[in-house]
C-alpha cells in the first residue's frame, strides 16, 4: 500500500514539476518569435527546441552540475540581447536570420567562457564583485528594457503600428489576472498562476478574435533541428557582449543556488564547489542553445519559490519531469498545439511575471542603508544605462561594430558601470568610524 502511495505522489509531483516547467518555457519563443518577425511554422520549431534544450539543460545540472532541482529557463538578459541586436544587425545591414546566426555564435562564446570560468574556479573567486548593489541594478535595468518589449507585444500586432485594441484588452485581462493570482492566491492557484494567466487568455482570444490555423510538420516524430537559424557566424564583435554576458550569468546561478539551499533546509554557506560544476554546466548548456538555435537559458530563482509553495523539495519528481518535457518535443503536433499561444497572452503573462523582479532590485537595492557612495554609484549607473535604451538606433551607427553591439544595449552598460565604480570607489567604512 505504501509502494502505491509513493507511486502516486510521486506521479503527481512530477505533474507538478512538469507544468512548470512548460509554464516557464512557453512565452519566451513567442515573445522572440514576434521580435524576429518569424511564422507559425518557425515558431513552432523554435519551440520545440526551447522545450528539448530547457530540459536536457535542467537534467544535465540536476545530476551532474549543481545537483539541486532549479530549473534552467530561457534567460531574461538573453532576451534583452536578442531584441537589441535584432535593431542593431538591420541598421548595420544584416537581415534578422543573419543577426540571427551571430546570435548562435555569441551564446557559443559565452558558453566557452563560462566553462573556462568553471573549470579554472574562476567563477567561486569572483564572488565578491556581485554586491546587492550589483544586482539590484541589474534586475532594474532588466525589468526596464524589457518591459517595453512586453508592452509592444501585448498592444501592436506583427507588421502594425498602431494599437490593436481587442488584443490588448485580452492581453491585460490576462496580465491582471497572473498578478492577482500570483498576490493572493493560495496553493495551487499561486504556483501556476502563469499557466492559469495563459490558458485564461488563450480561450478567450479564440472566443472573440480567433487563432491561427496549426502549421506544423507533417512527421509525427521529428529530431529538433540543429543550426536551425544557418550556420553560426563567428563575428569577433560579440566577445565583449558574451564575455560581460558570462560574468552576469554568475551572479544568476548563485542566487538561484542559494534560495535553492535556502528552501531545502541545506547548509547555507556557499558551496564553491557547487558554483563552478554549475557554470561548467551553464556553459554546456549554452553549447547546446547555440547548436539548436534556440535562447540560451539561465537557473530560474523562481524554482526555490515554486518548492517552497507546493512543499515538494524530492529531486526524484524533478528529474523525471524534464525526462518527459525531452520526450514531449520529439513530438511535433503538440509542439504546433502549445506554440499557437497568442503572442499578446504569452507577453502579458511574461510581463506579469517580471513584476517580481521590480521587488527583487529594490530588496537588493535596500539590505545596507543607502549612503551617498551608493546612491551616485546607482543613479550614474541607472541614469546612463536606461538613457542608452532610448537613444536612437543610429546613435552609434559611426562607430565600429564590436563597440555598437555592446554600448547599444543599456543593459549591458548600467551593469559594467555599476561593477566598475564598486571596484574602483571602495567604502572606507574605517575612517568614517574613527571620525
Amino acid at each position: 500500500m505504501s509502494r502505491k502511495t509513493s507511486i502516486a505522489t510521486t506521479s503527481l509531483e512530477t505533474l507538478q514539476w512538469f507544468i512548470f516547467l512548460l509554464a516557464s518555457s512557453v512565452a519566451m519563443p513567442i515573445v522572440i518569435g514576434s521580435i524576429f518577425d518569424m511564422s507559425v511554422v518557425e515558431i513552432s520549431g523554435l519551440m520545440q527546441r526551447t522545450l528539448f534544450v530547457v530540459g536536457l539543460a535542467s537534467l544535465l545540472q540536476g545530476i551532474i552540475g549543481h545537483r539541486l532541482p532549479i530549473m534552467e529557463g530561457p534567460a531574461g538578459i538573453w532576451i534583452s540581447v536578442f531584441s537589441v541586436m535584432a535593431i542593431t544587425g538591420v541598421r548595420g545591414g544584416n537581415t534578422l536570420t543573419e543577426t540571427l546566426q551571430t546570435l548562435e555564435a555569441a551564446m557559443f562564446f559565452t558558453g566557452l567562457f563560462l566553462v573556462i570560468f568553471g573549470l579554472l574556479k574562476i567563477s567561486s573567486k569572483i564572488l565578491p564583485i556581485f554586491t546587492p548593489l550589483v544586482t539590484g541594478t541589474f534586475f532594474l535595468l532588466l525589468t526596464v528594457q524589457l518591459s517595453g518589449t512586453f508592452l509592444k507585444g501585448m498592444l501592436i500586432q506583427a507588421d502594425a503600428n498602431t494599437i490593436y485594441l481587442p488584443g490588448a484588452i485580452i492581453a491585460f485581462i490576462t496580465f491582471f489576472i497572473v498578478l492577482a493570482l500570483s498576490a493572493f492566491g493560495k496553493g495551487t492557484l499561486r504556483s501556476y498562476a502563469v499557466l492559469i494567466g495563459i490558458i485564461f487568455g488563450w480561450i478567450n482570444y479564440l472566443i472573440f478574435i480567433g487563432g491561427n490555423n496549426l502549421q506544423t510538420n507533417s512527421a509525427v516524430f521529428t529530431f529538433p533541428k540543429i543550426f536551425a537559424f544557418g550556420k553560426p557566424t563567428f563575428d569577433l564583435s560579440v566577445i565583449p557582449i558574451a564575455f560581460i554576458t558570462a560574468i552576469i550569468l554568475i551572479s544568476n546561478m548563485v542566487a538561484s543556488i542559494v534560495a535553492m539551499n535556502q528552501t531545502l533546509g541545506n547548509n547555507a554557506k556557499l558551496d564553491n564547489h557547487q558554483v563552478n560544476s554549475g557554470t561548467i554546466f551553464s556553459g554546456i548548456s549554452h553549447g547546446f542553445a547555440g547548436l539548436f538555435s534556440t535562447v540560451a537559458n539561465v537557473p530560474l530563482a523562481t524554482s526555490s519559490g515554486f518548492i517552497g509553495l507546493t512543499g515538494q523539495k524530492r529531486k526524484q519528481p524533478f528529474i523525471y519531469a524534464n525526462i518527459i518535457l525531452i520526450l514531449i518535443a520529439f513530438f511535433p503536433p503538440i509542439i504546433s498545439f502549445i506554440s499557437s499561444i497568442p503572442s499578446p497572452v504569452a507577453n502579458a503573462a511574461l510581463m506579469a511575471s517580471f513584476v517580481q523582479l521590480v521587488g527583487l532590485a529594490i530588496n537588493n537595492l535596500t539590505i545596507t542603508p543607502l549612503d551617498s557612495r551608493k546612491v551616485t554609484i546607482l543613479g550614474t549607473s541607472y541614469l546612463i544605462g536606461m538613457g542608452t535604451m532610448f537613444l536612437p538606433t543610429e546613435a552609434f551607427s559611426d562607430l565600429p561594430t564590436i563597440v555598437q553591439n555592446v554600448m547599444s544595449n543599456g543593459l549591458l552598460v548600467g551593469t559594467a558601470l555599476v561593477i566598475l565604480m564598486e571596484q574602483i570607489w571602495r567604502e572606507k567604512t574605517s575612517i568614517v568610524e574613527y571620525k
